[in-house]
């Protein structure tokens, strides 16, 4: 029990004094009001119970004395208050305490010391009291089913519970705390490392002496033993004691309450640990936010259970607005339960090879014949010259390895022929407005070109392979009687190796292969994306201009097949050298359409209209749509700067809509041709206030006396395009890849915007008879633009500032789309996902901050941002279960590794659902 003190200088000297203090002061008169206590001091008659014994602070000034708080104390100590009951007494004491001494509510400053009536504020005791009411709601909330799945997060290792899996990462840590340990001590500041928080060191830090704090003690190094204590402790999948845990790091005071300063230390050292530096910035604000939410009796502190109460609620919060930023993982768990509607199970394995058969069969049929037609044919070609070189006299002499180099070569001119269809691009683009879309996968065109130029590599080493290591050296050690057979092709006298390869055949065959060679190598992957890390000079043979250069070697290789083709061995009649037969009409094909192309170029010169530098490297520019310049929502168009170079031309997407009076596109500077178009801009077309302002994101204004000429080709078909074929769209794009979609989502903007203009016509029309009969019989005749009726837009991304790329666009979707045909998702990686301890607090912020202000703490926008990575699978669960029977388009533009799981998960739920899934790839 704590005891009066009869001393009040130290608390006249704090400006604070409790009830007891002027208890001790007046026990000598006599007041009918106290009575002998406990102790010897003078109590009050209605506090002889001294269970019911309470602490007032007060404050106090000159002229007036305020109380400030009233609070239980409790056998002495602070200790929360029990749910039993007993703070319901203390409020009751607290208030027979305040009608007995009627001059502790003393008025406000310069005014009369005659009593007053109460102020209007609630007083303490009702604040306490609604507070113990709240804790006794949120204990029995917890104890419900619904809320109970919000107490799988709050993770601060990992979501593994098997003791194998635990055991495995204890022994990680053991190996880093050998590594990291000096004299068998392990420093503050390396305790983040040795656990695995290595990009998280200072919430590391912060959960190191949260830890300590517990054993009271005040560490700089601990041991191995101490080292096993705190990792039980925090890989603990009991979430009482990760929430005890994550409590103790906000409390830093130790007294049980958190305050609004230590709320916002731990807000800094989440947003530090998850590297966003604009919400360290705001982190005064967002703690605030947190305090009006869990302190509404104005206290000053919130306690553990509040903080509970808070994760409990936290899908509530999620689940805030309408669809286009709902999605939490509570949401969709309910939507998955049922898993959408299924078409009978298979009990059987052979019926489930048997359906997934024929699903691959739906999905695949128009590239397997197209596949399997190319096959045979090349089949057919080199069997059909096999056979008949295999009846010549020379393969007496030089045998199977002559008809096998002539039966390669057939093939050879084949796929050199093929391989410029792909890349006919306003061939293809034509192509897909027609119905042979419905036959041929324009959509893997450019899969179809690797597949060939796979197939000339191939065929090329069996050709010169055969020749130079088999039938030259046999025709060289053929006898004489034997080499009489060749001598009319090869002359009189036996050839040499070496005239056999400085003849027309051999340099000609040497030189294509050598093209060949640099051109196919620098066109891989490794060597296109930079990935090919070579010392100088040598680096500058990787990137896009060194593909797209070398690709144009491939004009003299053709040259060099021609001439190779006229004057190749064993030969002699006109109409038997069919290489120009072969290569005639793709040649004249694609020759027209780059002529095409460069005459075109010059009428589509635009230009510049606005032009702004984004966070992430991206250059925004916005241009005038060129007289007569018709394009699709998904399409790409060709650029070239003739300032940077007068011949290279670079794709990029479309992201303004075919309804826009203008053309715009995001350009990724990551190349060197896009990194000196904005090295252009920044040094020559931007006055330094401008370049501060695109900095931040705004439009920067440029000198229209001295732009940069721009020449626009196309537009260029794309899978995207071909939206409007499908019911329902899922559009996923990485990064940059979120550009081909953008242009859709406008126009569905538009589409929409339509279609209120065109109910708002109706509305006025109908007032009128005539007029209304005149709109329904005009309006009837019209034909539905296309049938799709929502979207889904992914976008994944590891950049924060990635999300000003298309900040209008989201806030355009968020004001429009009263519907939700819309719904827009977008996923941050570079931040822990959902559930991590170093994500916990970030989350309640944005989901508060949200349900308040309609914004997003991280993207600026009213759509909300998840952290970490989509599961995916859940996310095709949850539209075919939104959408039963519907046809899907799913079009994704990224990595090839998300790719072939996009498409797995394609077939697998149009397989065992009734909604159908269609795969579509962009070029990235």
């Amino acid at each position: 029990m704590r005891t009066p003190s009869s001393g009040g200088s130290s608390s006249r000297r704090s400006g604070r004094r409790r009830i007891a203090d002027f208890l001790a002061e007046d026990e000598d008169s006599g007041d009918e009001l106290f009575s002998p206590g406990t102790g010897g001091g003078m109590l009050p008659i209605f506090l002889n119970d001294q269970s019911e014994l309470v602490e007032v602070m007060l404050e106090l000034d000159e002229e007036s004395m305020v109380v400030r708080s009233v609070t239980p104390t409790y056998g002495g100590t602070v200790a929360d208050p029990d749910p039993g009951g007993n703070l319901s007494r203390s409020s009751s004491t607290a208030s027979r305490i305040r009608r007995k001494f009627a001059w502790l509510r003393s008025p406000s400053p310069r005014r009369s010391r005659s009593p007053s009536p109460v102020p209007a504020k609630e007083s303490a005791a009702a604040a306490l009291a609604a507070r113990d009411a709240r804790r006794r709601q949120a204990r029995l909330d917890r104890t419900r089913s619904g809320p109970q799945r919000a107490l799988k997060g709050l993770r601060f290792i990992s979501r593994t519970t098997g003791s194998v899996e635990a055991a495995e990462l204890w022994r990680r840590v053991e190996q880093r705390f050998a590594s990291l340990s000096k004299d068998g001590l392990l420093s503050r500041d390396d305790f983040g490392e040795c656990i695995g928080m290595v990009d998280s060191k200072e919430f590391a830090v912060g959960l190191f002496d949260a830890l300590a704090r517990r054993r009271r003690q005040n560490l700089e190094r601990i041991t191995k033993e101490e080292l096993y204590d705190f990792w039980v402790q925090i890989s603990d999948q009991s979430f009482d004691a990760r929430l005890q845990i994550f409590f103790d790091m906000v409390d830093t005071n130790v007294d049980g309450r958190i305050t609004r300063k230590e709320v916002q230390e731990l807000i800094v050292l989440s947003a530090s640990a998850n590297k966003l530096s604009k919400l360290k910035e705001q982190a005064e604000e967002y703690a605030a936010l947190i305090m009006e939410e869990l302190d509404p009796e104005n206290l000053g502190y919130i306690e553990l259970w509040q903080l509970e109460a808070l994760l409990l609620q936290r899908d509530s919060y999620m689940n805030y607005s309408r669809p286009l930023s709902t999605a939490s993982g509570a949401g969709w768990s309910q939507n998955i339960a049922s898993g959408g509607p299924r078409g009978p199970r298979r009990s059987c394995g052979w019926r489930r090879m048997a359906a997934a058969a024929r699903l691959a069969v739906q999905e695949n049929w128009r590239g397997a014949w197209v596949v399997a037609l190319w096959v045979a044919a090349m089949a057919g070609l080199f069997v059909w010259k096999f056979v008949q070189y295999r009846r010549r006299a020379a393969f007496h002499v030089m045998g199977y390895c002559l008809a096998t180099a002539k039966g390669a070569a057939e093939t050879l001119k084949l796929n050199m022929a093929l391989v410029l269809l792909p890349v006919c691009r306003n061939t293809l683009t034509w192509l897909r407005s027609t119905r042979a879309r419905l036959f041929v996968p324009f959509d893997d065109s450019i899969t179809f070109h690797k597949m060939i130029a796979t197939a000339i590599v191939i065929g090329t080493l069996v050709h010169a392979g055969n020749h130079l290591s088999c039938d030259f050296p046999r025709l060289i050690g053929a006898s004489p009687e034997k080499y009489r057979l060749v001598a009319r092709d090869f002359g009189p006298e036996k050839p040499t190796y070496r005239s056999l390869l400085a003849g027309v055949e051999g340099v000609t065959g040497i030189g294509m292969v050598v093209l060949m060679a640099v051109s196919f190598t620098l066109a891989t992957h490794r060597f296109r994306k930079n990935g090919g890390r070579l010392p100088f000079p040598l680096n500058r043979l990787t990137g896009f201009n060194a593909f797209w250069y070398s690709h144009h070697l491939l004009a003299v290789a053709y040259g060099l097949l021609l001439v190779h083709g006229y004057f190749m061995f064993l030969v002699h009649k006109w109409y038997q050298r069919t290489t120009w037969m072969y290569l005639s009409v793709p040649l004249l094909l694609y020759v027209g359409e780059r002529t095409l192309r460069a005459f075109r170029s010059k009428a589509y010169s635009v230009k510049i209209l606005k032009v702004s530098l984004l966070p992430g490297s991206v250059l925004t520019l916005t241009m005038s749509k060129p007289h007569g310049f018709r394009y699709r929502s998904g399409q790409y168009i060709f650029l070239q700067c003739p300032t940077v170079s007068p011949f290279e031309w670079h794709p990029f997407s479309i992201t303004s809509a075919p309804g826009d009076d203008y053309l715009s596109v995001h350009i990724r500077t990551s190349g060197d041709w896009t990194q000196e178009l904005k090295r252009i801009f920044l040094e020559n077309y931007f006055s330094p206030r401008s370049i501060g302002r695109a900095m931040f994101n705004e439009f920067g204004s440029v000198n229209q006396r001295s732009l940069p000429r721009l020449l626009v080709d196309g537009p260029y078909g794309a899978p995207a395009q071909d939206f409007r074929n499908y019911d329902v769209l899922l559009l996923v794009g990485l990064g940059i890849g979120a550009t081909p979609f953008i242009s859709i989502l406008r126009d569905l903007l538009n589409n929409i915007k339509l279609a209120e203009e065109l109910m708002d016509l109706a509305m006025e029309t109908s007032r009128s008879e005539d007029s209304s009969n005149s709109f329904s019989t005009s309006s009837s005749s019209k034909k539905r633009p296309y049938r799709t009726t929502r979207a889904h837009f992914y976008w994944v991304t590891r950049e924060p500032g990635s999300f000003e790329w298309f900040k209008g666009v989201m806030n355009d979707v968020a004001e429009m789309d009263k519907k939700g045909v819309i719904e827009l998702h977008n996923y941050l990686t570079s931040v822990y996902e959902e559930g991590d301890a170093r994500t916990t607090l970030l989350t309640m912020v944005q989901a508060l901050n949200h349900a308040k202000h309609g914004v997003d703490i991280v993207s600026g926008t009213r759509v909300r941002t998840h952290f970490a990575r989509p599961n995916w699978k859940e996310v095709f669960a949850r539209i075919a279960s939104t959408h039963p029977g519907a046809t899907v388009g799913v079009f994704y533009c990224g990595t090839p590794i998300l790719a072939k799981e996009l498409k797995r998960l394609s077939h697998e739920m149009s397989q065992k659902t009734t909604t159908r899934f269609h795969f579509h790839k962009e070029y990235f």
